[in-house]
């Protein structure tokens, strides 16, 4: 029987069931077991000081690597283009909704230093550009507790990924959903992905999930990543939308005040979608976005 190692978060263990019963359906019984990671032992510190290359997947990965795990499901805006030595990203279902969502009042609604909360980088920065009269303020913890925390008055609106609200039955508290041009979504947002060893049983098992027209896109977009670095808290987004044997891909890199964004299109036969995401990735970099990031990793370290 496969075992399909998931955090413990409702979301986490939704994706894991969601999963699991994916591959029931074609006849492939599983177990999930349930691993800690350091990002949930770090649940109330800031990602911006902890950093958050494996904060959520290392645990996961050496379990695989021991083979007590066959295969992990994880949101893949939060996975770096960079797996560890003997991991693989194997399969992508059919993706969610990738767009930002916001709960609470609407952008429109706001006042002039109304508090919203959100733990990424890349939304803080867009949201800055589009309300520089905003508090932006951090905020940590799994979905449910953010909601919690809006509730409870600490903030007046918070950014979340619309896919997560929807798997969770929550959809009711998305008051706005942000457009692309508004907001661009981090690379893969919406889509789970299937990570896994290159062969073996859960590898085998993974690819009957694989959705094509996913795969496809999340391959243009975390192209881009990879040119731009390859870590999932960069101010840095990127959708592509597949129309007949096209595919369409935008991508943007955002100073984190909001005082720049560099925005780059490009699009190509989908059999080229790699090639896609590297340029205009390369694009990016070329066109301004290379200071940007400059900026970045120097204020990290």
């Amino acid at each position: 029987m496969l075992v399909i190692g998931s955090r413990g978060s409702p979301l986490a263990l939704w994706q894991a069931n969601h999963v699991q019963a994916l591959l029931a359906a074609r006849g492939i019984e599983s177990t999930i077991e349930v691993i800690r990671t350091s990002g949930d032992k770090l649940a109330t510190a800031s990602i911006s000081v902890v950093g958050t290359k494996g904060l959520f997947t290392k645990e996961i990965e050496d379990a695989m690597l021991e083979g007590r795990v066959h295969l992990a499901v994880h949101s893949l805006k939060d996975l770096t283009t960079e797996l560890p030595e003997g991991l693989c990203l194997a399969a992508s279902p059919a993706r969610e909704n990738p767009h930002d969502a916001i709960a609470g009042r609407t952008l429109e609604e706001l006042e002039k230093g109304a508090r919203v909360g959100t733990s990424s980088i890349r939304r803080a920065a867009q949201l800055r550009r589009l309300r520089p009269d905003l508090a932006i303020l951090p905020i940590r913890g799994n979905v449910d507790t953010r909601l919690r925390k809006l509730d409870a008055g600490e903030y007046d609106s918070i950014v979340l990924a619309a896919a997560g609200l929807k798997r969770l039955g929550l959809g009711n508290r998305i008051v706005e959903e942000l457009s692309f041009e508004d907001m661009c979504p981090a690379p893969g947002q919406g889509a789970l992905g299937i990570e896994t060893g290159p062969d073996g049983p859960g590898f085998e098992a993974a690819l009957t999930l694989n959705d094509e027209q996913t795969w496809t896109a999340i391959t243009a977009e975390r192209a881009v990543l990879e040119a731009l670095g390859g870590g999932c808290q960069l101010p840095a987004g990127a959708i592509a939308e597949i129309v007949g044997g096209t595919i369409k891909l935008t991508a943007v890199v955002v100073a984190p005040d909001g005082h720049a964004l560099v925005r780059e299109w490009g699009s190509g036969p989908v059999t080229e979608a790699c090639a896609l995401g590297l340029e205009v990735g390369a694009q990016l970099l070329s066109n301004g976005g290379r200071e940007i990031l400059d900026e970045v990793y120097t204020d990290s370290r």
